[in-house]
């Protein structure tokens, strides 16, 4: 540690922070929470992640009637009885396919052009974040997934 360094530590209560690990943290939090404009008391990051990619079509409750479902030409199915429809099981890795555009779901357009844009998209978010931190994009889009999934998840019905 140089002198200089060492005497801004000193000076600043002698904590020595690991810039690096502060920077990732925040970086993360900023990605998942301000990546969605919807905020609540406890920041629900599925939650968030459903209401900005989901709930057009599949509307807020996750019962298939978004705003724009009358105009599609397929109805929007109901995403909170699919673990009903899986004998009580939530099906996880077909939720995951098919957000991840591993299982084709015409409804959600082609990988080239999803209906929810590129907020699942390992390049699109590279991208982005080059500029400010060297951090692995699928860990950002399995991280998005996953919290989506885990919203779906907890609001199946009983």
């Amino acid at each position: 540690m140089d002198a200089e360094w060492q005497s801004w530590v000193s000076a600043n209560g002698g904590v020595e922070v690991n810039v690096a690990k502060v920077t990732v943290a925040m970086t993360a939090a900023v990605i998942i929470g301000l990546g969605s404009p919807t905020w609540a008391q406890v920041f629900d990051a599925g939650q968030a992640e459903y209401q900005s990619s989901c709930a057009t079509c599949h509307g807020i409750d996750g019962k298939g009637k978004g705003p724009i479902s009358t105009e599609l030409r397929l109805p929007p199915p109901d995403l909170t009885v699919l673990a009903k429809k899986n004998n009580g099981v939530f099906p996880l890795s077909s939720v995951y396919e098919a957000i991840d555009g591993r299982k084709v779901i015409i409804a959600h357009g082609t990988r080239d052009m999803p209906v929810w844009g590129w907020r699942f998209s390992p390049a699109q978010i590279e991208q982005s974040l080059r500029h400010y931190l060297p951090i692995d994009p699928e860990y950002v889009v399995r991280l998005r997934i996953l919290a989506v999934i885990d919203y779906l998840n907890r609001i199946q019905e009983k």
